[in-house]
């Protein structure tokens, strides 16, 4: 029986291992690469996504998303919005209803992608309400993760350039697991509701 919390103690995630993507990692600079990916994309049931945006330190500033994050179980896209924009095949993806997109606060995601591209996305699981249905109340990643895996996940990398011109292996490791990390997450909740195998440890 796998015990779950309904909310995890924030001190207990320093002890924990760290969990990391290690499936391959693609870089996508133009709407040509771009454009190959999403066809590989549009084959896949269900997909972790996930954004990175510039950090702003001034009040008022804010920043266009530089990268959008799709992971299958094993290969992780990087498109570098920064670079291309939100080309079309981008918005083909995220307003296909045959591929499942699966994120965390994905209202805010979707809303700083519609920007200037009139994106309806559809067939999307926000795992914020998904957590919620096995009794988790934690809405973080790194909490949620923690939870469910017993692993932690690093945040170093959050409030790099991602508008640089080169993604450092960390940072690309970083937004990897991110949206790898969605995923697991999804799959994982919909094995403990099939399988009713779960005991709920409330505070």
């Amino acid at each position: 029986m796998t015990e779950i919390r309904e909310k995890f103690d924030k001190k207990e995630i320093a002890t924990l291992p760290v969990a990391q993507f290690r499936g391959s990692i693609y870089v996508l600079l133009t709407e040509r690469e771009a454009g190959k990916a999403v066809d590989y994309l549009l084959r896949q049931p269900v997909v972790g996504i996930d954004t990175e945006t510039r950090p702003s330190f001034r009040r008022g500033q804010y920043h266009k998303v530089a990268l959008l994050q799709v992971s299958t179980p094993d290969q992780c896209f990087l498109f570098r919005l920064c670079r291309m924009g939100v080309p079309p095949c981008v918005k083909r993806l995220m307003e296909s209803p045959k591929v499942v997109k699966v994120g965390l606060s994905l209202k805010d995601d979707f809303l700083q992608l519609n920007r200037g591209s009139h994106m309806h996305p559809e067939s999307y699981i926000e795992l914020q309400d998904e957590v919620k249905q096995i009794g988790i109340e934690d809405m973080s990643l790194q909490k949620i993760f923690a939870n469910l895996f017993g692993y932690k996940i690093s945040k170093r990398q959050q409030l790099t350039n991602w508008e640089a011109d080169v993604l450092t292996e960390a940072q690309q490791r970083y937004a990897a697991t991110d949206a790898w990390a969605c995923l697991l997450i999804h799959h994982e909740i919909m094995k403990l509701k099939t399988n009713d195998d779960y005991v709920l440890i409330k505070d």
